[in-house]
């Protein structure tokens, strides 16, 4: 398949609020492809330290959720990936951290690529970039259960919980997830943006 020279970026936690240098095209658009998203991935740490909060990745086995797109204002798709490596502050020789779909080649890296690749092809983008990194949870990489990560969230200093409760919060409404609905009922924090 061609496309149409249009290349995506998906989002679904800070890059919606916070999309900072990424060059776009418009707003953000609601109808991206379903992935299973959820809040397991302990972030923001400090070398050697526990993060100050659980961001939102792509993790195997979560309930399929409906993500966000944009499209980028890039020539290429590896521009487009370095621009989002660079926002997200992934270092270069990380390259499986972002993922990516070429519909002119067929070529493919991170997980949902099945979908998201059937989910460009019907929109007749050329290419699609994705945050792809994994679950982690204290310095390991796994899936850590809903209440590690509520009470995770709840032993925080007040700072880090202040930066955990905004990132929980700011999530687009759309992100509605099992863990998402534990920390609303749990610690309080339901959405900002109905």
């Amino acid at each position: 398949m061609k496309g149409n020279g249009a290349i995506a970026c998906l989002g679904w936690g800070s890059l919606i609020w916070d999309p900072g240098t990424l060059p776009r095209l418009g707003p953000w658009l609601w109808d991206g492809p379903t992935l299973p998203l959820e809040f397991t991935r302990e972030s923001g740490a400090k070398k050697g330290g526990r993060g100050n909060r659980i961001t939102l990745v792509i993790t195997p086995g979560s309930a399929p959720i409906r993500s966000l797109w944009i499209e980028l204002d890039t020539r290429s798709l590896n521009q487009a990936r370095e621009v989002l490596a660079r926002r997200e502050g992934i270092p270069t020789s990380n390259h499986h951290a972002i993922g990516h779909v070429d519909c002119t080649t067929g070529e493919r890296l991170g997980e949902g690529c099945d979908a998201v690749a059937e989910w460009a092809r019907e929109r007749d983008l050329t290419g699609v970039v994705w945050t792809n990194l994994s679950p982690k949870f204290n310095g390991e990489q796994r899936t850590p259960s809903v209440e590690e990560v509520c009470s995770f969230l709840n032993q925080l200093d007040a700072n880090s919980r202040q930066v955990a409760e905004a990132y929980v919060r700011l999530a687009p409404r759309q992100i509605d997830t099992a863990y998402r609905s534990a920390m609303e009922r749990d610690l309080g924090w339901g959405p900002v943006i109905k």
